[in-house]
């Protein structure tokens, strides 16, 4: 009865256990073959999967012999023969020491077949995943990709490290210990057949049932603790209109809901405790007295009565577990479909590795006709037959209100996306002609919000020429206005600077990635509102390292503050996706009712 308890505790807690959230896939020879393709990753490790399954079958032959063993020590004591039951000991504790010996090598070669053939996944999808163009991303949540990553892979990890393994054991469980049942007592096997699998298999869907209803409870509580996060984070608008009274009904009555969720949940919890009793005990003790009504009538055994009473528990658990099993493994060939649908997204033509020293270009920019708009909103034209020339070295600034499309010129100049009609020439040449990899590596960008990687302030700077010597990175940051705060840290360039460089301010960071760039000394600099943001005293030194930056390279400077371009060679005036003018400042300002002099008499007091 031990092991009944050990078999009942383990549906109940299937019962608790909260599911996962991963959906599930229909399992179709189509779906299998694809899932087979994992063993694409494995590299030279398949073999310890098969071996594995050898200890595996192993591991389950020893199981199926315990049963019948312990039957015949039992029907010892009736025949007092005490030699052949030391005998029989000896047997059960080798099949022991044996299950244990293949249990570890079968769990050794799963985890390791496993964990190697993940690590060529997860970096396999990686490397597909970085190379995805823009467009992709645009289309997608970064919590989405996240989550393929982890919980797509784990959820395919532990279905190659137990899943399989478990369902396998069970299956052979299952035939393996029919057949025993069969050859012990062919009437008595079918009342078990008849009775506990059906219960086992009842038990498993009343507890999925339960699990549902648990997870509708949290899901509530979760909901009132969003009501009392966002009413604390905005406490001083709840007192500033007096409506305490409202933020307490609101959480007063989402507390009432989850009460009655909960009792209700404790009932149904009730129920499946009643279940268990009644029923899988019942059907336990009703197969036992069938089987002792057997003994009696000397039809079979004492001893292969508690075999059989043991291979009954081992096929109920089992068609109660394989169920569950089965689940996962849904679940497993869904996460791998979803792995592989971004493993079949088609990347941008960069290599994984660096490819050495790139060629340098001039820089010369120019745009003919272009027009452009997003994939995932085709239908609205963000550029209209946009044209103009940036000769090397100049300073080519482009402003105008907002959504007028100015960051989307840069996108373009970076190929982030595709343009629907028109050319773009750099150097006299198609940019689609270049390289992406020459291609961006003459260029660098400096952003409005700059977001760095978690690393230290040499890692971010360096990130522009990884091969950056000591000095170079030093000269860097000296010319970007930053090497006096960083020397003001205590641990200097070492200095962590914290997830999205959180550790640092606006200005500082805004420096780091002037440094950045100019490490990388691109031929074309792409400067996107860099100082917008900033406080006067943080934009004063920006711009000046920004100057240093822009010297002698070409430069589209995209600019919402007007201050910092009035020096610009050219200014382009985006209106609406359409160039409506162009020229120096001092042209702009003197066009009657022009854009840029409206624009200006707003920011300017001498206009």
């Amino acid at each position: 009865m031990l092991i009944c308890s050990i078999f009942t505790g383990k549906i109940s807690i299937m019962a608790r256990r909260p599911d996962n959230d991963l959906p599930k896939a229909k399992i179709t020879a189509h779906s299998l073959h694809r899932a087979l393709h994992l063993f694409q990753y494995s590299r030279g490790h398949q073999w310890k999967f098969y071996v594995g399954l050898l200890f595996l079958l192993l591991t389950s032959a020893t199981a199926l012999a315990f049963p019948k063993l312990i039957g015949t020590l039992v029907d010892c004591a009736k025949e007092k023969n005490l030699d052949e039951a030391n005998t029989l000991a000896l047997y059960l504790a080798g099949i022991l020491l044996l299950q244990a010996v293949f249990s570890f090598f079968r769990l050794s070669l799963f985890v390791n077949f496993t964990e190697n053939t993940l690590a060529n996944i997860r970096l396999a999808l990686y490397e597909n995943l970085i190379r995805l163009p823009m467009t992709f991303f645009s289309q997608k949540r970064v919590g989405e990709l996240n989550s393929r990553l982890s919980a797509d892979i784990s959820q395919i990890g532990d279905t190659l490290t137990t899943t399989i393994a478990e369902f396998l054991r069970q299956f052979v469980l299952i035939v393996g210990g029919i057949i025993f049942l069969a050859v012990i007592s062919a009437k008595l096997t079918l009342v078990m057949l008849s009775i506990v699998p059906v219960v086992a298999v009842a038990a498993v869907i009343f507890g999925r049932f339960i699990r549902k209803y648990s997870r509708k409870t949290q899901d509530m509580i979760a909901e009132s603790q969003v009501i009392a996060e966002e009413t604390l984070q905005g406490i001083t608008n709840v007192k500033a209109f007096a409506n305490e009274w409202y933020e307490i009904g609101r959480y007063s009555g989402k507390i009432r809901e989850i009460v009655k969720i909960a009792i209700k949940g404790g009932q149904y919890r009730g129920y499946f405790a009643s279940f268990i009793i009644l029923c899988l005990f019942g059907s336990i003790v009703a197969v036992v007295w069938y089987g002792v009504t057997l003994a009696i009538a000397g039809n079979i055994t004492v001893g292969s009565l508690i075999s059989f009473v043991l291979y009954s528990i081992f096929v109920g658990a089992s068609f109660g577990g394989i169920a569950e099993l089965y689940a996962q493994i849904q679940k497993a060939i869904g996460a791998t479909e979803r792995v592989f649908e971004l493993m079949e997204e088609t990347p941008e033509a960069i290599s994984t590795k660096s490819s050495g020293q790139i060629s340098k270009i001039s820089g010369d920019v120019t745009f003919k006709n272009v027009a452009f708009s997003y994939p995932s909103r085709a239908e609205v034209q963000v550029l209209k037959n946009v044209n103009f020339y940036a000769g090397s070295g100049q300073k080519v600034a482009i402003v105008g209100p907002s959504g007028v499309g100015k960051s989307t010129i840069a996108s373009l100049l970076l190929r982030f996306y595709d343009i629907n009609d028109g050319k773009i020439l750099i150097d006299g040449k198609n940019i689609y002609d270049y390289d992406l990899e020459q291609l961006r590596g003459n260029m660098s960008i400096v952003p409005q919000d700059v977001i760095l990687f978690g690393g230290t302030i040499r890692e971010n700077i360096a990130y522009g020429k990884p091969d950056a010597t000591e000095a170079e990175i030093r000269q860097a940051a000296k010319q970007a206005n930053a090497l006096q705060f960083i020397d003001g840290f205590p641990e200097q360039f070492e200095t962590v600077v914290g997830e999205r460089g959180i550790k640092l301010s606006g200005g500082q960071r805004q420096r780091i990635a002037i440094a950045r760039a100019l490490l990388k000394n691109p031929s074309i600099l792409i400067l996107d509102e860099a100082t917008s943001s900033l406080d006067s005293e943080s934009e004063k030194l920006v711009q000046q390292a920004l100057e240093v930056l822009m010297e002698g390279r070409t430069s589209i400077i995209i600019a919402h503050r007007l201050s910092t371009i009035r020096n610009a060679d050219q200014i382009l005036v985006l209106d609406k996706g359409e160039i409506v003018e162009q020229g120096t400042h001092q042209e702009l300002v003197e066009i009657e009712n022009g854009l840029y002099r409206n624009l200006s008499s707003l920011q300017f007091s001498d206009f």
